[in-house]
């Protein structure tokens, strides 16, 4: 784990806080779940606002599956059963389902097939705002990545234990270079169902059982609680590109092609943004197109992971982009750490997978967590502005040094 020792340090302008926080304050006070119509209401603003800018900007249509937790739920309910009624007959069936359960658990929760979801839950539509910033035939492509819809919150996303840590043990936990695998215990709790059920242990198949009542428990308390405001998560980066467009309205950065994204349904375990590389995937050159993907960047440190994972850790595509933009933070006075890796997953993920340069930008408080991460107070007046706009001028300064290099 490494921060930039940057000097001198990026003093924010008193005019892009105000906007940044006019923006957030809009769309925060709108119920943004995804496919919602809060959430094509928070596109559309984006989309005049950007339009306001000057930019030719538009909404696309994207689906996704809705309800991973409902799904989730349903995945570990055939395993808790067979732990708790202990069938006498059919062990093997019910082992092997019991291990199915396991597999499609991981598999959806670390946004791969989905399929899950695609057998559980119906498709619905979401949007994506999209604008561009350059000419269409420049030598490099940038897409920074934002999305606009929210999350639900619920008590698996209580800090309180992780606070008092740092309180008690400040340095062992603020050198912790990756989050906890919170979702481990989910997925393997059938496999311990099934191993139960096979060697007659009956320990361990009440073990697995437990912990598939709390993953349900879990899920479907997420399931029933309320949509949280989502400044930080992730109004932040909706407000980063508001100002980016504004930085640079009437005059674009001479060889590079800015793409300005936000996608819909990300708490949705990234929904619009598969269906942008779908869409946009085949026309976009991976030796010269770079996703530069900004969530919950209003905490007080801003961090670009490595990689991510809830199941199996995937570092980014081309660790020389993540070289670069740790380079331009430390010439620009942003204050940038790096090294670390996220067990959540992000829009990210998916452009890494599709073999794209790929940079994710988060920030931490101080007991590395975000602030207020799918919390009720992830509200606008509890956002460190200067992180964000500290983001955005790193953000241009990434575009800038593109632009330098495919000039070469």
């Amino acid at each position: 784990m490494t921060r930039s020792t940057a000097a001198p340090t990026y003093v924010p302008q008193t005019a892009e806080l105000d906007l940044l926080r006019e923006v957030i304050e809009q769309h925060a006070a709108i119920d943004r779940p995804a496919g919602s119509p809060g959430e094509f209401r928070s596109a559309e603003l984006l989309r005049e606002r950007l339009a306001d800018a000057g930019l030719d900007a538009r909404i696309e249509p994207a689906t996704f599956h809705e309800g991973w937790p409902s799904a989730l739920a349903m995945a570990v309910s055939l395993p808790l059963a067979v732990g708790v009624v202990n069938p006498r007959f059919g062990r093997k069936t019910f082992a092997a389902l019991s291990i199915l359960a396991g597999a499609l658990f991981a598999d959806d929760i670390d946004n791969r097939g989905r399929w899950l979801r695609r057998a559980l839950r119906r498709e619905r539509a979401t949007t994506n705002v999209i604008a561009e910033i350059g000419a269409p035939d420049a030598p490099a492509t940038l897409v920074v990545m934002a999305h606009h819809d929210a999350g639900r919150t619920g008590v698996m996303f209580d800090q309180t234990l992780q606070k008092k840590l740092w309180e008690r043990f400040p340095e062992r936990i603020e050198s912790v270079d990756e989050s906890l695998p919170y979702w481990w215990p989910a997925f393997a709790a059938p496999v311990a169902v099934a191993a139960g059920l096979l060697a007659r242990i009956r320990s361990v198949r009440l073990a697995g059982a437990a912990f598939c009542a709390v993953a349900f428990g879990l899920l479907m308390d997420i399931r029933r609680s309320p949509t949280v405001p989502g400044a930080n998560d992730n109004l932040s980066a909706v407000g980063l590109l508001v100002a980016l467009a504004e930085r640079l309205k009437g005059a674009p950065i001479d060889g590079v092609r800015i793409v300005l994204l936000s996608a819909g349904a990300e708490e949705e375990l990234q929904g619009g943004i598969h269906g942008y590389v779908e869409q946009h995937g085949r026309d976009l050159d991976p030796t010269s197109t770079y996703f530069f993907a900004v969530d919950t960047v209003g905490s007080p440190q801003l961090v670009m992971l490595e990689g991510e994972g809830p199941v199996a850790m995937h570092d980014y595509t081309d660790a020389s982009f993540r070289d670069l933009t740790a380079e331009v933070a430390e010439q620009a006075g942003v204050s940038l750490e790096r090294g670390m890796r996220s067990r959540f997953s992000t829009d990210a993920i998916v452009p890494s997978r599709a073999n794209f340069p790929t940079v994710a930008l988060v920030s931490l408080a101080p007991w590395r967590a975000p602030s207020n991460y799918h919390l009720m107070t992830d509200t606008p007046e509890n956002l460190d502005y200067e992180t964000v706009s500290a983001t955005v001028e790193l953000t241009e300064q990434v575009a800038r040094r593109l632009a330098a290099k495919h000039a070469r």
